[in-house]
């Protein structure tokens, strides 16, 4: 299921936005700032946020920048700055679409369904996973973390590629053994999904990104744990 994130402080159309876009296959969440913004998106993988530029804390584009330093969500703005020069500063800061006030909501349902479908396109067709310094191309089996070329075995590769495409979903011990080691003639030791993933995390630099979560398994967070200061 897609999830939609809305940033809009005007609360009556988040709320319409979101029963608009709600289906069986597309579920919604709306948030009103820049910062309440930032904590889902460091918290939760989204597959497309709606924008608005003029936030109560802050701008849309500062947010879109961020957004694209660590994120490959699909990014729709939608926002009353309909100057020429808004619409290209969005378009050229890596929104796919911007879309004016006011606005047909058909119109807004199928580029929303458009970018949808974009994504999940991207996803079946094996284009690299790209998320805050790291770039994962399994099909070229070629790895880069901050730039820097990472070598993984195969197995590691396996466990990496069941690891991101799950990403926010805690995926037990059992299940991940059976997903990278099922097939294989050699025995198994017990603690050999241990050992790859001590292997994952200090090749990839990857503490704050394979989270153990005791006594189940392990997830990969969509993005790395923000820590507030006090």
């Amino acid at each position: 299921m897609d999830t939609i994130l809305i940033v809009e402080d005007d609360r009556a159309l988040a709320e319409g936005l979101a029963r608009a876009l709600t289906t069986d296959q597309v579920r919604t969440q709306t948030c009103c700032s820049v910062r309440e913004a930032e904590r889902r998106l460091a918290a939760d993988r989204y597959a497309l946020v709606i924008l608005d530029v003029n936030l109560p804390d802050g701008s849309g584009f500062d947010l879109l920048r961020t957004i694209r330093q660590r994120d490959d969500c699909g990014v729709i703005m939608l926002t009353a700055n309909d100057l020429e020069t808004d619409i290209v500063a969005g378009l050229e800061q890596g929104a796919d679409d911007y879309i004016t006030k006011p606005f047909s909501l058909a119109v807004l349902r199928a580029r929303v369904g458009a970018q949808l479908r974009k994504k999940r396109d991207a996803s079946a067709s094996g284009h690299p996973y790209r998320s805050g310094g790291y770039v994962f191309d399994f099909e070229h089996m070629e790895f880069t973390c901050n730039g820097r070329p990472v070598t993984l075995s195969r197995t590691e590769q396996k466990l990496l590629r069941v690891l991101v495409e799950n990403a926010g979903i805690t995926l037990s011990r059992d299940r991940l053994m059976d997903a990278v080691w099922t097939g294989d003639a050699e025995f198994v030791e017990e603690n050999a999904l241990s050992v790859t993933v001590k292997r994952l995390r200090d090749k990839l630099e990857a503490d704050g990104r394979i989270r153990t979560v005791y006594g189940v398994g392990y997830v990969w967070e969509p993005t790395a744990p923000v820590y507030e200061k006090d």
